[in-house]
Formats: structure tokens, sequence, C-alpha cells
């Protein structure tokens, strides 16, 4: 079985678990050890029994626990090579059977999960979105998103559940407190994607198949869950697909777990 939860999803930190039978994974660890801990802990799971720790770019809201988790339960942590040479001084040090890389757009196995990690535009050295694929079903993570290009929608398709990024609100965002130069790059090519757009995308996947949809990586200050929530929720209405029945929408909140998503 199939299991994924969002720990953490914000702009102030992110940390994303997927397991399927003893292969037991995080997507990114952005906050204290403790907390992802804690989180971990509280949906059942044992922090000493993780498999992998994947990064999916140097950020410190994607990589401010990742040193601490991999030395204190000697988790593997898996990066491309660009990545671990932009994060490796940050994260402190790691053994080198620790050390491991993917190259972007490559799949590989951890246990019983393969893993595809695809290119995203964001302003890291190397950022990736992840494909995570175990018993014919298929779970993606994608956030950091600037823009959204063939390449994604096609990593996208045939999704089971697919965690998307639901940053801001534009209008939030433009009259919000940011100086005038982090707006400009927030609304870029390689900035992050909006309520507006996550609608869009997400309303083109479910019409080819996908059912089951978390919105992530909300700003604390430009965007809340209800707005975010609402924003898809109407795109897929426009649509004629029925949240509820047809459709599973739900939003993966800062500074808590989600519910436990199993496909």
């Amino acid at each position: 079985m199939f299991k994924f939860c969002s720990l953490f999803s914000g702009s102030s930190g992110n940390s994303l678990f997927v397991s399927a039978g003893n292969t037991k994974i995080i997507i990114d660890a952005g906050l204290s050890g403790k907390r992802i801990i804690e989180a971990l802990r509280s949906i059942g799971e044992n922090p000493a029994e993780l498999s992998a720790i994947l990064v999916t770019h140097e950020h410190s809201d994607h990589t401010r626990g990742v040193g601490i988790m991999s030395r204190k339960f000697n988790v593997p942590i898996y990066a491309n090579q660009r990545t671990w040479g932009m994060m490796e001084r940050e994260i402190g040090p790691v053994v080198a059977e620790n050390r491991q890389y993917f190259d972007t757009g490559a799949e590989f196995e951890i246990g019983n999960v393969v893993v595809k990690p695809f290119a995203i535009p964001h302003d890291a050295s190397e950022p990736v979105g992840f494909n995570f694929l175990f018993n014919g079903k298929k779970v993606t993570t994608a956030t950091d998103i600037g823009h959204i290009t063939k390449d994604l929608l096609n990593n996208f398709y045939m999704s089971d559940l697919i965690l998307l990024e639901s940053n801001h609100d534009i209008e939030m965002l433009k009259v919000g407190p940011y100086p005038w130069h982090l707006k400009k790059r927030i609304l870029g090519e390689r900035g992050h994607l909006s309520n507006e757009m996550a609608g869009k995308v997400i309303a083109h996947l479910a019409e080819n198949g996908t059912r089951k949809f978390l919105l992530g990586h909300l700003s604390r200050e430009n965007n809340f869950p209800e707005l975010a929530y609402q924003t898809v929720y109407n795109a897929l209405t426009e649509k004629k697909l029925c949240v509820g029945s047809d459709i599973t929408l739900e939003v993966a909140l800062r500074d808590r777990t989600s519910m436990v998503v199993e496909l």
C-alpha cells in the first residue's frame, strides 16, 4: 500500500512523507529535526525506520533539518550534484555512504519504490519535483514552480495523487507588504505558482484522470487556505467536476500534518 502525508508544507518550511511497505521516504526536511520527528510520530511512523531523505533544492525552507535527520538516524540523503554543491556547507557533515546522487530525469529505486526526479522552473541550482511509482500507482510532488511547461504536465499525467503548489493569490501579493524585488521574483518565470494557475492545472489533470489533489507550499503572507481551496474548487466546478464525489481536494497546511492518504 502507498501512503502519503504532508508533514509541513509552506513558505516557512517543507517536509513530505511517502511510504510503500518497508520503504519510508521524506521529501525535504525544511524545519527542525525535532518538529519533523514529532510529525512523523504523530502519524504512527518511526523516524528510525526512514529509508531516505530526498531533496528538491537547496533553499533553507527545504533543507534546514536534512543534515540533522541524516546524522541522528543514519539516513541516506539523495540529491542531484548541483544541489549537493549548494547545500553541503549548510547541512553540516554527512558520512560518505549517506551522500547519494541522482541524475535529474533518470529513474532510480529506493527499496520497492521507483523514483523519478524531474526538472522544475525555480530560482535554485537544479530544482526538481518527484514521481513515486509502486504497484501500479503514481504519487507526484511538485512545488516551487515558476511556470507550467509541457514537460511538467507530462510528468504530472497519470498521477493517482499530486501535491501541487498553490503559493499565492496574485492580488494579495501585489498589494501586500513584500518589497517590489521580492514580488517580482515570486511572480517571475522561476518563482512560485499562483492559486489561479494551480486551479487551471488541476482542472486539466482532473479531466485527464487524476482524482486526488493536495494544495501545497502556501505563502503565509500572500495566501490563506480557504482562498487557495476556493480558487481551485471554482476551477474544477467550471469544468463540471464535482469536488467530494469525482475529486478529492485538500490543503496541506504550513504548521501541521495533513491527512494520511492511502492508495
